[in-house]
């Protein structure tokens, strides 16, 4: 079929045709952003789940609705080994400066420019803190190089310049699972004070299972403070619509064992469904795609992962953290005992503790209970079999 009209799109935080399964989840995001720009009670939003549920996807829909609705939102994406603070800098210039050019005879997107003009000073302990203010520093507000204290007065004054211009200032934060615990809890602190004082600040966050555990131990108020909605697979039904509307918009069709032989494949996962729904595709002469082209399609499809989803995470672990991910791989899918992990390297729990935990900080693995360890990454096992066929 014409791969020109294939409408399929895996990538990494690419939209998919049809955003099948999601639309509760946004409607509640919707209406509680919507009450925060109203200075209504409401929690910010964390969504987590496993790689490839699509929750880069729902931050950015989130995002782009609340834009479209008027609020104001700035994208940040929290990479291993950058600071919140650096992070933080540039979206937050960006969107006080937006906040400035809009009508108003009031000040407040100026006082807040200048207490991120402020805040900046912080570049003293954290040294990757890159962003030039065209402002002079706020002398007494956000100037006290304790991070905690500096963005809650921060965010307190984004709050003060939205309210002002009658919208609400957005943070979309994702990947934030590898923000600091210390710096974490700074975070969960400022928009504490935020909601506390009823100002127009919300925080939509993305991140990895294990962020709920995270931002618990930074702050035991957390799980009152944000609304967790878990991201996961989709049910059987919401996956055939993800693969037979795309193609019923295109004037094409498949056949229905095809689609149940991709829901099977895939188990629901989003970022799959797209991958195999773009190889059985392209793979198939003609209209209906048939089973046997989605046969086909698993074959290129694996290769394509192999090459890429997975591969690129396997080659960021060590020789001792390959083994152990291949150890868990030799007893299933998951959640593992890690006392079980251990018995199949030969190892103590003790031993084997820093090469987990090194694993859990690289986004490889969670912890889904105590002394239970699972793959974040779908169908790692699998990959981990076909990579390593031996233990070894």
């Amino acid at each position: 079929m014409d791969p020109v009209r294939n409408p399929f799109a895996p990538g990494a935080g690419t939209r998919p045709p049809e955003l099948a399964g999601r639309d509760e989840l946004l409607e509640r995001a919707a209406v509680a952003l919507d009450r925060i720009a109203l200075g209504r009670p409401a929690r910010s939003f964390i969504l987590y789940g496993l790689r490839g549920t699509g929750k880069t996807v729902l931050l950015g829909e989130i995002r782009r609705d609340a834009e479209a609705r008027g609020l104001q939102a700035m994208r940040v994406e929290a990479p291993e080994g950058r600071s919140l603070p650096a992070m933080l800098a540039a979206p937050l210039r960006a969107l006080l400066l937006k906040l400035d050019r809009m009508e108003s005879t009031k000040q407040g997107a100026q006082k807040a420019l200048r207490a991120l003009a402020s805040f900046a000073k912080l570049k003293v302990a954290y040294h990757d803190i890159e962003v030039t203010i065209d402002a002079e520093p706020e002398k007494g507000v956000a100037d006290s190089g304790d991070l905690e204290v500096d963005l809650t007065e921060l965010l307190l004054a984004l709050g003060e310049a939205a309210k002002e211009r009658g919208t609400a200032a957005i943070l979309a934060i994702d990947e934030i699972q590898y923000v600091k615990e210390a710096e974490m809890a700074a975070l969960i602190s400022a928009l504490h004070a935020v909601a506390q004082a009823q100002l127009p600040v919300a925080m939509v966050a993305a991140g990895l299972p294990q962020l709920l555990g995270q931002m618990g131990r930074a702050k035991s108020y957390a799980e009152r403070l944000f609304e967790y909605v878990e991201v996961a697979a989709l049910v059987p039904g919401e996956a055939r619509n993800a693969i037979l509307i795309p193609i019923e918009r295109e004037e094409e069709s498949i056949e229905p064992a095809a689609v149940e032989a991709i829901v099977a494949a895939t188990e629901g996962y989003p970022y799959f469904l797209q991958e195999w729904g773009k190889h059985a595709w392209d793979l198939a002469f003609a209209s209906p795609i048939s089973l046997q082209d989605v046969e086909n399609a698993s074959i290129t499809a694996l290769a394509e992962l192999d090459a890429s989803f997975f591969r690129v995470r396997f080659d960021r672990l060590t020789p001792s953290e390959k083994r152990y991910m291949r150890a868990m791989a030799e007893l299933g899918p998951g959640p593992h005992r890690s006392g079980d992990i251990a018995e199949m390297l030969g190892k103590l729990v003790t031993q084997l503790a820093p090469t987990r935990n090194s694993l859990i900080r690289k986004g490889m693995l969670y912890s889904p209970a105590h002394g239970d360890t699972a793959f974040t990454v779908p169908m790692f096992d699998q990959f981990m079999k076909r990579i390593m066929p031996e233990l070894g």
